[in-house]
């Protein structure tokens, strides 16, 4: 079925969430851009994936050949930017391969293989996920050719660290002042003392990654940057909240080991991560405050 003028949302992605412009890109821009993507591309588009992102609108779609594909249509927003050109340099080895891309007005539109079965990594045993999320990251960690189009690590955890000194009055539920100071400095400074510079996918949890024939296992929806290996491991930690609760130091050895990072450093990053999410996410206080470095 054709949804193409009657556009069906995402449950995740109705919500505004303070973005300025989000009702007028999800009523207006958003159905247009998937209609020009449609055309372009001679596609068949079905209804989007439920519950979706906060950030895009992806459904499944079907070329003139009858081939399964995805329709990823993205709010313009710095993470996202280069999503097509990392997916390029992987070229398949180890995320989705990319088919096409094409940056419309508002919005930018990427058409990549379907993972199938398609389920999240979620679904398997955290301690297997682990073993997986590092083997996925050992391939997505390249040299990206030059010119390169990425921009550097330092550019968003600058941008984050000047979100959080603008939150509330820099005052942290649960966390003492002088700790989140050391925490948004670490966070300044750690990605300009980096040893070894690779493209990184900074977003990889188990939600992200899908189960498909092409390989067992394949990353979606990157935030491609260039910089420090350490930082990359954060986000799957993140997502298994209760072993971080429990054991956040433990977690991290793990991880660090499993990828063959130095622990002190993944250590300092999950500090200093901690802190700067912490803003909405109180208990990452208590996990910055056991964690802290001495």
């Amino acid at each position: 079925m054709n949804i193409v003028g009657r556009l069906v949302l995402p449950r995740n992605l109705v919500s505004p969430d303070g973005r300025e412009g989000w009702t007028t890109w999800l009523t207006t821009t958003l159905p247009k851009v998937v209609g020009e993507a449609a055309e372009l591309w001679s596609l068949t588009v079905g209804e989007p994936f439920q519950p979706g992102g906060q950030t895009a609108w992806v459904a499944p779609a079907r070329d003139g050949s009858g081939a399964g594909l995805v329709l990823k249509v993205v709010w313009p927003h710095p993470e996202a930017a280069h999503e097509a050109d990392g997916l390029r340099a992987w070229a398949g080895n180890g995320a989705v391969s990319l088919r096409a891309a094409q940056t419309f007005e508002g919005a930018a539109a990427l058409l990549t293989e379907r993972c199938v079965p398609g389920y999240p990594l979620f679904c398997r045993p955290e301690l297997e996920q682990d073993v997986i999320i590092a083997g996925l990251l050992h391939r997505l960690w390249i040299t990206p050719a030059e010119p390169r189009p990425f921009q550097p690590l330092q550019v968003m955890c600058q941008q984050w660290a000047d979100s959080f000194g603008r939150k509330a009055d820099v005052s942290v539920p649960r966390l003492d002042p002088g700790l989140a100071r050391a925490g948004i400095a670490l966070f300044r400074e750690l990605p300009g003392t980096a040893a070894r510079q690779v493209l990184l996918c900074t977003d990889l949890h188990a939600g992200n990654a899908l189960a498909a024939t092409r390989e067992p296992w394949l990353v979606i929806d990157p935030k491609p940057y260039v910089g420090d290996p350490a930082y990359d491991v954060l986000q799957h930690m993140l997502n298994c909240p209760e072993r971080l609760a429990a054991d956040p130091r433990g977690l991290a050895l793990r991880m660090a080991s499993l990828l063959g990072l130095d622990p002190a450093r993944v250590l300092k990053w999950l500090f200093a991560r901690c802190v700067q999410e912490s803003p909405g996410w109180p208990e990452l206080a208590e996990v910055a405050r056991r964690i802290t470095p001495s």
